[in-house]
This record gives structure tokens, C-alpha cells and sequence, in this order.
């Protein structure tokens, strides 16, 4: 199954590389245009490179925080995390326009951070925890913030701008604009270093602490890598749903939840979910764009919704 998953990952990325409005051709590499050389360096390659990092950041974020809020129905959009981002990027428009995207992006993750912690401590609180009733208190969690940064977009004349920029799109994805989600590859060694930590972790508190696992340094790690992830992604890219969601279901229904095992399936699973639909957006409409916000929403969403209907979930 690896190398079919790696074949296939091979195989989308070659289709990413020569798909796009301008064509690239393979003669022309091989006698070495520069026109084709130039689009293949400055837009192809970054493009990729953002998507490969997108999807498999976004895929691990999904299944770590899973595993902490030991529901499989959550990830950073059905958490409050996303929402919270973007309202941490509104205020540092706002109020900090003169710093860099690096400063915004740390607004960003301090939103997403502190938002992903409320929301574990107010599902700490509720007695009967129903499967479903998790993640629908996160999306009415999320409803709030979400309502709150567009007020706050509102109030300071951001909205038309801002809704365009945080719907996932990676047709901006260009050398010197996508740098920032290199901080991805940290975190993704990082998650693979404590897999096993965020594993049991997933089985909750007391069995942590029996087996020896800090189950609150545990959770403040795991929220803190998820909150890296949303932050870099949402600044640099929008807002990509169901990606941290979809990946981490499937994977789990054939190889179960050992993260050890697992992880390098769900990022590699990631980032193919994500190059089929920022593919599909590229020929859907040719010579158009389709941004990968609404691609992926789409697909990501059947998908969801067939593993719901099949009772797999």
C-alpha cells in the first residue's frame, strides 16, 4: 500500500507540474527554453512545494488533535482553530500594519493556540460527551469566532478584501511568496518524534499518566504544532477545510491509530487528497482557476459524508 500511495504521489506531482494556463512543454525543457524554465522554476515548483507541505501539515494537525480530543469528527475548522486564525490575522492588520508576515502569522498562532485550549476545556466540562455532540459544539464555537472577525473585518473596512484572501487558493503561490510554510517541515519531524506521546495520549489521561506520558505537556505540544500548522497555512494559502478531517479516517480505518505507523500514511494521504483537487481546480474551468478552498471543500465534504453514511466513522 506504501508504494502504491507513493506511486501515486510521484504521478500527481508530475500532473502538477505541467498543468497550469501557460503549458509547459517537455521538448521545451529538454532543448531548454527558457520560457518554459522560468514558469517551471518560479511558479511550478513553489506551487508544489506549498501544496506537498499544505496537505500533509494540515493532514497531521488533523489526526493529532483527534487524538487529543479523542473524537474523529474534529480537526482545526471543527475546533474553533481556523476561525480564531483568521481573527488573529484581522487584528494584526489592524493593529500591527507595518510588521512582517512572520509577526502576523505568530498573532495568528497565539489566537489559534488559545482558542484550541478553550475549546478542550469547555468539552472537559460537558458530562454525557455524545461523538457528534463534540465537534457540533466546536462548529458553533467556530460560528462565533467566525462572526466575530467578520465584524471586526467589518468595522475596519476589511471585508471584501479579507473574504478573497482567506478562501484557499494557491494561484498566488509563487517564488519568494510561499517561504513561510517551511516552517511546516519542523513540525512534521516534530509530530513523527512524539507520535508514540500523542498516541497514547488518545487513550486519555489516566492511562497517560500510568504509562508514565505528561498528559498536559503532551496536549500543550500537539495544540501547540496544530497551531503552527493553521497559522502558516492560512496566512500564506486560506482557509482549506476537511483535509485534517478525511486523511486521518481513512487512514485509520486500514492501518488503525498508532501514530508511529501511521503518520507517514496520513502526510503522504494529505498531500494527495490535496494535489487531486488543486489539480481538478486547474482543468475544471481551463483555462481558469478554481480555487483549491472550494475544490477541496467539495471532494473533502463527499468524501466525509460517504465514510458517515457507510457508518465507518
Amino acid at each position: 500500500m506504501y508504494l502504491g500511495m507513493i506511486g501515486a504521489f510521484v504521478v500527481l506531482c508530475i500532473l502538477s507540474l505541467l498543468v497550469g494556463s501557460d503549458p509547459i512543454s517537455w521538448t521545451g525543457l529538454l532543448v531548454g527554453s527558457d520560457a518554459d524554465w522560468l514558469t517551471l522554476k518560479a511558479s511550478r515548483f513553489p506551487r508544489l512545494l506549498a501544496i506537498i507541505l499544505t496537505g500533509m501539515g494540515l493532514s497531521i494537525g488533523g489526526v493529532i488533535l483527534q487524538h487529543i480530543v479523542r473524537n474523529k469528527f474534529v480537526e482545526p475548522e471543527t475546533a474553533g482553530g481556523l476561525d480564531a486564525a483568521k481573527l488573529g490575522i484581522l487584528v494584526s492588520l489592524v493593529l500591527l500594519p507595518s510588521v512582517g508576515v512572520l509577526s502576523k502569522m505568530l498573532v495568528a498562532l497565539a489566537f489559534c493556540f488559545v482558542a484550541e485550549l478553550i475549546y478542550i476545556l469547555i468539552i472537559a466540562r460537558i458530562r454525557y460527551q455524545q461523538i457528534v455532540l463534540i465537534p457540533v459544539i466546536g462548529l458553533m464555537y467556530g460560528g462565533v469566532l467566525s462572526a466575530g472577525a467578520e465584524f471586526y473585518a467589518y468595522k475596519n473596512n476589511l471585508l471584501q478584501n479579507v473574504q478573497g484572501w482567506l478562501l484557499g487558493d494557491f494561484s498566488r503561490v509563487v517564488q519568494g511568496h510561499y517561504e513561510l510554510l517551511y516552517v511546516l517541515i519542523p513540525v512534521i519531524v516534530l509530530s513523527y518524534v512524539f507520535a508514540q506521546r500523542f498516541t497514547v495520549a488518545g487513550m486519555g489521561q489516566e492511562v497517560a499518566t500510568s504509562l508514565g506520558v505528561g498528559y498536559k505537556s503532551t496536549v500543550v505540544l500537539g495544540l501547540m504544532l496544530v497551531s503552527v500548522t493553521v497559522a502558516a497555512t492560512v496566512i500564506t494559502v486560506g482557509s482549506i477545510p476537511f483535509i485534517g478531517l478525511v486523511i486521518p479516517n481513512l487512514v485509520a480505518l486500514k492501518y488503525g491509530e498508532h501514530l508511529a505507523k501511521t503518520l507517514p500514511m496520513v502526510a503522504l494521504g494529505g498531500a494527495c487528497l490535496l494535489l487531486v483537487c488543486d489539480i481538478s481546480g486547474r482543468l475544471i474551468i481551463y483555462p481558469f482557476e478554481v480555487p483549491i478552498g472550494l475544490t477541496a471543500g467539495a471532494v473533502g465534504g463527499i468524501v466525509f459524508l460517504l465514510l458517515i453514511l457507510r457508518g465507518l466513522c
